[in-house]
């Protein structure tokens, strides 16, 4: 008896290591059979091989695409280029690598109005898409209000009274709805149980929301046993998925972090090939020979793989590994000159420091979130100033990285060397929606801008009708929600503006500008910035030289605190740290 229910037993509660209908397919097959002409497509996060198919798939055709990613930049300009998108829903247009800046096709492409660029902040995005997946009409958020995106945005975004009676106010947008979501995971198996690597940047919620469901590329096709050990995991579920592409190096030229899993190994941002991406991109000829070159000439992605090499492939996994940041800092450390006298910007971002690391001490901050550029190595250098002091900080990232030591030799604050250190890996609804914004936060934001004016308010977006800069990114959401913002930006009249003719992010919770001639607060109860200190500059050492020069620099009526500062040189320490962080100078050059 015992035997034969041991049997019964076995035969009706069997956990089958393979199960599930068999979606797996080439990525041709994905695309042609899934994707067509006018669809709204998200990206979520990593998409590289997919991404080219796409484009193989739709060139010389009139595409339509309406585009949803947080970020068009590097490979996606490629359909700028080649007329396949009609409208892009962002929050950051141009070039990324190393560092932000204005792209000429984004800028062409604006001024013809040949692509409509909706912009929205990354978190806005993110919880836009969410509201989606969960079938909300709309949801609540704290970012937006008093931009120029809640003005430009009114279809879609709007500012209600508390239906609870509390007498505040709330910004409220509608819910959106990708009609196919392309995503690149780290494993999956055939039925399409996916699991994403962290951090999760954006996460699923696209996935989750998309109407016709989701194409997913993989490193490895995974039996269901794989999957079920590792559920925890596992972010896009299999009835989402339309089609499985195991895909090796399938995020080239992103990298892809190993998610902790011992048996596969990650690979590394191909920096190289980003630099080739932005330069080609400067020039609409050379972008084309590129785009011929590396996706249209390559009949598929194994033929694109050979033509990367496997010495590179095999560099990308070495640079991967957690400790690979000892031996770039160490090939740099010759190259670097620590004696030499720091120029302006690093006068700034050290100066910046020292604000930041007085300012956490001074409110009790607990967490720093920074924007790209100056303002995050100026956290960097605080952040360990703070530790030094035994004084409790942590970094936040608005990918999704929480308490990580920021590794020198790499100034990209999304570098995949800062994610062994990392104390806590999520997405972006949690690092600016919670750790940033949420009710329990403790945070100082710290951001860059393209301009910034006399309130505070920053542009990184736009001149309306003239220029596109930029973007958000998370911007908008950090000024917005964080107890307080400080900003940094270099001086000179286009950029440190009477008012700024776009707002990316209202200057309310500013209350500090750090620039390379000085620094600008906000007295208790005034709304207007005040220069409080000034950094030596040139020839002009004394607080009267100072001012002149400063006064030419500032497109404001200048206002000049009574007992103003003179900031001290930076020490040498502080240099070697600065130049540890950018030894190539990607932020720092004059």
């Amino acid at each position: 008896m015992d035997d034969e229910l041991k049997a019964f037993i076995d035969s009706k509660f069997h956990v089958p290591p393979i199960e599930g209908e068999d979606k797996t397919c080439s990525l041709e097959e994905a695309v042609r059979k899934n994707v067509r002409e006018g669809m709204s497509i998200h990206f979520a996060g990593r998409s590289g091989a997919l991404f080219y198919q796409l484009v193989r798939e739709f060139w010389g055709k009139k595409a339509d695409f309406t585009i949803i990613s947080p970020y068009i930049s590097g490979l996606l300009l490629a359909l700028i280029r080649g007329g396949l998108m009609k409208k892009a829903i962002t929050s950051f247009a141009g070039n990324s690598y190393p560092t932000p800046s204005p792209n000429p096709l984004v800028q062409k492409a604006y001024i013809s109005a040949a692509v409509e660029f909706e912009n929205w902040s990354m978190l806005t995005i993110s919880q836009r898409l969410l509201a989606g997946a969960m079938g909300w009409e709309f949801i609540p958020t704290r970012s937006l209000v008093g931009s120029s995106m809640a003005e430009e945005n009114k279809d879609s975004f709007a500012i209600i009274d508390s239906p609870f009676g509390s007498g505040e106010k709330s910004g409220i947008m509608k819910a959106l709805r990708p009609d196919i979501t392309l995503v690149h995971g780290l494993a999956a198996d055939r039925s399409g149980n996916t699991i994403m690597p962290y951090p999760l940047t954006v996460d699923a919620f696209g996935a989750w929301a998309a109407r016709e469901g989701v194409i997913v590329s993989v490193e490895h096709v995974v039996p269901t046993d794989y999957i079920r050990s590792h559920s925890h995991l596992v972010r896009i579920p299999s009835y989402m998925v339309k089609a499985v592409c195991e895909v090796p190096y399938g995020a080239h030229p992103g990298g892809l972090p190993n998610c902790g899993l011992p048996q596969f190994e990650g690979y590394f941002d191909d920096y190289e090939f980003a630099t080739l991406i932005r330069d080609s991109s400067m020039d609409e000829t050379r972008f084309m020979s590129f785009i011929r070159e590396w996706i249209l000439n390559c009949k598929d992605h194994t033929q694109y793989l050979d033509k990367i090499g496997k010495d590179r492939l095999r560099y990308l996994k070495d640079k991967a590994k957690p400790h690979s940041w000892v031996v770039e800092t160490l090939g740099a450390v010759p190259q670097v000159e620590f004696q030499k006298e720091s120029n302006q910007l690093e006068r700034m971002v050290i100066a910046g420091s020292r604000y930041i690391a007085n300012l956490c001490q001074k409110q009790g901050y607990k967490t720093i979130l920074a924007g790209v550029g100056l303002s995050n190595l100026a956290a960097w250098l605080a952040v360990y100033r703070l530790k030094e002091q035994k004084y409790d900080i942590d970094l936040v990232a608005e990918n999704g990285m929480y308490g990580y030591l920021p590794r020198p030799s790499d100034p990209t604050i999304f570098s995949m060397h800062n994610l062994p250190s990392s104390k806590m890996l999520t997405n972006i609804e949690t690092a600016l929606g919670v750790l940033a914004g949420g009710s329990t936060n403790s945070c100082l934001g710290v951001l860059g801008a393209a301009q910034v004016d006399k309130h505070g308010n920053g542009n990184s977006t736009k001149i309306p009708h003239v220029f596109y800069i930029v973007g958000s990114g998370g911007s908008n959401d950090v000024a917005s929600t964080c107890r307080e913002t400080i900003v940094f930006s270099p001086s000179g009249k286009e950029r440190l503006v009477n008012h700024a003719p776009y707002i990316t992010y209202p200057g309310d919770r500013v209350t500090a500008l750090i620039t390379d001639v000085g620094i600008f607060e906000k007295p208790e109860g005034k709304d207007m910035l005040v220069l409080t200190s000034y950094i030596p500059y040139g020839t002009a050492i004394r607080e009267e030289e100072a001012i002149k020069g400063i006064k030419r620099l500032v497109g404001w009526e200048l206002e000049v605190a009574t007992h103003l500062k003179k900031i001290d040189l930076p020490s040498y320490e502080e240099k070697m740290l600065i130049r540890l962080f950018d030894p190539q100078g990607f932020y720092t050059k004059v």
